[in-house]
């Protein structure tokens, strides 16, 4: 049989409607393209090297200052007093701070007996501390499993509380607040904070209270993070490299430097009375640890960050879970500085220093700048100029800038390396979230306050992938598919397919490449995939 072509099956008509259309598209293009789009995509470009030349000077800046904490051994130990605990044979056990440890949960069926247990083995005389579990748990059988599990460390000796309430307003922030109110919390100088997948070191108090003991000007102590599985998939791994940085460099060139930086929410010790010199805690942000932060330091406080003491806890593995995750931790702060730049620039109580420090650098550099300068410049802007070759992008912003950068960022997990490709592409598609949420939060719109507690897996996901034969998942359409991803991959894809066909700088393997990303995270190929039961 012959083959029919197109023209058999097609009519004149459609051919020359298509004709038509093409045309039109391809005359509107090129009437709008000198006088507007060219213009307009130079200006964006020009803010984009500038908000980059930013990131460089804020990163290289840190790099200096934590070379030079190095080199000169500006040890916390140095800087501050620091003298080990000792018994009184006259005062006995009262010469000791009397210690709250507040553990915040909410439907913790997978972690809540390590953290328990962990806040119960910390060393301690055992009538100078108290453990405080605020169970915020919506399902019953948690919460009666939350209940016994506390009961059976009293009946250990351990002096522990279980405290629930009748709403979650405030969500953590409401829970920790409330813990406060307590009456047996009156009695209690310092408190020691801990998410439900924390699990402190025996001797954590120990290395951290003899610091608030000695300098009654620190507020505020904060260790750092150790993730137990940050081996689990390629997605702990990126963020641990992310993280890792953030403690590393930037938690210790605050410290060094202003002693200053924003509290992670968790593994830190307050003194109570700052906390209640700042106002307390609120809930007006879904980032209440930073929140206080800021008001702490705004009355004079001042923070330590202690990079040798590391506390173990879980990394969202599953790409739903961090995505939650990141939206709270740029949105939150976006909202914050929304709310509070004015109060910091009018406060009389710290250095024009210290605030242009939290005002530039901590908020709109950091938490502001980064996030949308990475998903307009790298996902929107470079592509562009692949279909507007009228605008060029200088090497240096387009390409030296962002090698520098990656390489500072590589010096907090020095093991990952050789995964670095593979970091900028991950970050690249979670700017998009974090560039969204970013905005979110700067303009108070909706999902501006929107609290989902980052799903944990913990030790009890492992022992069943070990002792159950796996099981084929239902795929369920729409599951695992994220249409921003989707969308933004296709975009990349085609600019990709222009520059083959009309571009002369092989831009197109850059494209490609992370075109790809965008796919496999946009069909949700990356984490652990846990189907809802």
């Amino acid at each position: 049989m012959d083959r029919l072509s197109s023209t058999t099956l097609l009519p004149d008509s459609f051919h020359g409607a298509r004709d038509d259309i093409t045309m039109q598209l391809g005359l509107i293009w090129s009437q709008i393209k000198a006088p507007l789009i060219v213009p307009l995509l130079r200006i964006i470009v020009v803010l984009c090297l500038i908000m980059s030349l930013m990131l460089f000077i804020e990163r290289a800046y840190m790099s200096v200052v934590i070379t030079l904490v190095t080199l000169f051994s500006r040890k916390p130990e140095k800087r501050y007093k620091w003298e080990p605990m000792k018994d009184d044979e006259e005062l006995g056990n009262s010469s000791y701070p009397m210690v709250l440890v507040q553990i915040p949960m909410y439907n913790e069926r997978e972690v809540y007996q390590l953290s328990i247990g962990a806040a119960c083995g910390l060393s301690w005389p055992s009538d100078r501390i108290i453990i405080q579990v605020l169970d915020d748990s919506t399902d019953p059988t948690i919460k009666d499993m939350v209940d016994l599990e506390c009961q059976r460390w009293a009946s250990k000796g351990i002096n522990i509380k279980y405290e629930i309430r009748d709403n979650r307003n405030g969500y953590k922030a409401g829970a920790l607040k409330e813990g406060l109110k307590r009456s047996y919390v009156k009695n209690c100088d310092y408190v020691a904070i801990f998410d439900a997948d924390f699990q402190p070191e025996p001797d954590f108090l120990w290395r951290t209270i003899p610091f608030l003991v000695h300098n009654p000007e620190l507020a505020l102590i904060q260790s750092r993070w150790k993730f137990v599985n940050s081996n689990e998939c390629l997605m702990t791994r990126m963020q641990e490299m992310s993280l890792d940085y953030h403690f590393t460099v930037e938690q210790e060139v605050g410290s060094s430097t202003y002693a200053f930086f924003g509290f992670n929410g968790t593994a830190g010790v307050w003194r109570i009375a700052a906390i209640n010199e700042a106002g307390g805690w609120m809930d007006r942000t879904t980032v209440e640890d930073m929140d206080l932060a800021v008001r702490a330091s705004l009355k004079g406080w001042k923070f330590l960050y202690l990079g040798t003491v590391k506390v173990k806890n879980e990394l969202p593995s599953t790409f739903k879970a961090y995505r939650y995750q990141q939206h709270r931790w740029s949105c939150g702060p976006a909202n914050l500085f929304r709310k509070m730049v004015l109060e910091i620039i009018t406060n009389k109580r710290v250095s024009l220093c210290k605030k242009v420090h939290v005002i530039y650098s901590f908020f709109f550099v950091r938490k502001i700048i980064a996030h949308i300068n990475t998903f307009v410049f790298y996902c929107i802007v470079l592509p562009a100029t692949v279909v507007v070759p009228e605008v060029v992008v200088p090497k240096w912003g387009a390409v030296y800038i962002p090698a520098i950068v990656t390489i500072l960022n590589a010096v907090g997990t020095p093991r990952s390396l050789h995964l670095l490709v593979f970091w900028i592409l991950f970050e690249n598609v979670m700017s998009l979230h974090r560039a969204k949420a970013t905005i979110i939060g700067l303009l108070e719109a909706s999902r501006v306050n929107e609290w989902i507690v980052t799903e944990k897996l913990g030790d009890a996901f492992k022992g069943k992938a070990a002792t159950k034969a796996p099981r084929k998942p239902r795929f369920r359409f729409g599951e695992r598919l994220h249409l921003l991803e989707l969308g933004v991959g296709t975009y990349l894809f085609f600019c990709g397919c222009y520059d083959v066909v009309f571009g002369k700088n092989h831009f197109f393997i850059f494209l490609y490449i992370q075109a790809t990303a965008f796919f496999v995270m946009g069909f949700g190929y990356v984490g652990t995939f846990v189907r809802n039961s």
